[in-house]
């Protein structure tokens, strides 16, 4: 069983940053696809961020291109999103998400509020 463990998430102020990290008890070189997801209060869960077990050609949202980036540290089996130039609209909990052999795996979120 693959568990992953967000952290990171806090309250922030309008243009601030904030780096989210996800743990996976696993090596995450086995791990086809890492994910960040966020689900706003009263939405459905939306892809924010992805990246391949290679590195390359990370996926973005476009409401949030120029502002964050994924990356991963295989030696410490974590994957961050860092978050700059924050807007109240990318409030929500967001949540890490793996793809292995077919099947996904989620954290159990962490929380992000940015005041306006």
């Amino acid at each position: 069983q693959v568990q992953l463990v967000e952290s990171g998430g806090g309250l922030v102020q309008t243009g601030g940053s904030l780096r989210l990290s996800c743990t996976a008890s696993v090596s995450i070189s086995r791990i086809e696809t890492m994910s960040w997801y966020r689900q706003a209060p009263g939405e459905g869960r939306e892809l924010v961020a992805s990246i391949t077990e290679g590195g390359g050609s990370p996926f973005l949202d476009y409401s949030v291109k120029g502002r964050f980036t994924i990356s991963r540290d295989n030696a410490k089996n974590t994957v961050f999103l860092q978050m700059n130039s924050l807007k109240p609209e990318d409030t929500g909990v967001y949540y890490c998400n793996a793809l292995i052999n077919g099947n996904y795996y989620w954290g159990q979120g962490t929380q992000v509020t940015v005041s306006s």
